[in-house]
């Protein structure tokens, strides 16, 4: 199954996240729709990273194990987010036999997978019946940028192509939304709209500092109370119309 990520993807994730309002903001609302659609037993986050959203889950009162291939990634986790149950594996060589995994977590996952119908067949097979799989991914094609590309994404997705994979699986779709909706504009007109223009420079590592910082101080306290909203219209499991990602929350069927 072929599988696209950057080399250093989970080092500089780590670099990031504990200061950044994307990630902080998108464990805001997985937590909120893990809420109104809760598990029955553990989740397995599939991979994880360095168990940034495993560690929220598992403070959120969550019980949360981390399946992650890449090794730095899974060392993370363990080392620096102690999270107690990480396997160092992908979902192929894992050795999960059928029906086994109570609940799983797919967080800026699926995109990284070429052949992503497969992945989610092979998901279905792993899970037992009625277990609950939470899922976020980047939305809308059009908004395709080197952004992408630098990450080792396949595609982006619509909430109803989203959707339609599970179903096809036979899962239930009980919730979808898009979310980041304040960040659209600025995605389009920074990074897709250069892209298409062919005006895309090679980003640095200190670009997504900046970024992923909202450059610090008032703006990224502005940022952050403007997409709170967000989180609070999954509590009340509203769907927003747009977003720069989409979030899905599906059941699989007895």
């Amino acid at each position: 199954m072929a599988v696209s990520f950057p080399q250093d993807g989970n080092a500089v994730c780590f670099q990031l996240e504990d200061e950044s309002f994307w990630f902080r903001h998108r464990n805001r609302c997985i937590a909120a729709a893990v809420k109104q659609f809760p598990p029955s037993g553990q989740i397995l986050d599939i991979g994880g990273g360095n168990g940034f959203v495993a560690r929220a889950l598992i403070d959120a009162g969550y019980p949360t194990a981390l399946l992650e291939p890449g090794v730095e990634g899974a060392a993370n986790a363990r080392q620096h987010r102690h999270i107690p149950d990480v396997i160092n594996a992908t979902l192929e060589d894992a050795g999960l036999a059928p029906s086994s995994v109570a609940n799983a977590g797919l967080f800026d996952v699926v995109e990284h997978i070429e052949d992503d119908r497969d992945f989610i067949a092979r998901l279905c097979g792993a899970l037992r019946p009625g277990a609950m799989v939470y899922v976020t991914v980047p939305a809308h094609q059009w908004l395709w940028s080197a952004t992408d590309v630098d990450a080792g994404h396949f595609r982006r997705y619509s909430t109803a192509a989203l959707g339609e994979r599970f179903v096809r699986e036979r899962f239930e779709v009980l919730y979808s939304t898009y979310f980041f909706e304040a960040l659209l504009a600025p995605f389009f007109l920074m990074r897709t709209l250069p892209y298409a223009l062919g005006l895309t420079k090679r980003r640095a590592a200190s670009d997504y500092q900046t970024e992923h910082t909202a450059g610090g101080g008032r703006l990224s306290a502005w940022l952050q109370g403007l997409l709170a909203r967000e989180a609070r219209a999954i509590e009340r499991r509203r769907s927003l119309m747009t977003g720069t990602s989409c979030l899905l929350v599906a059941r699989k069927s007895a």
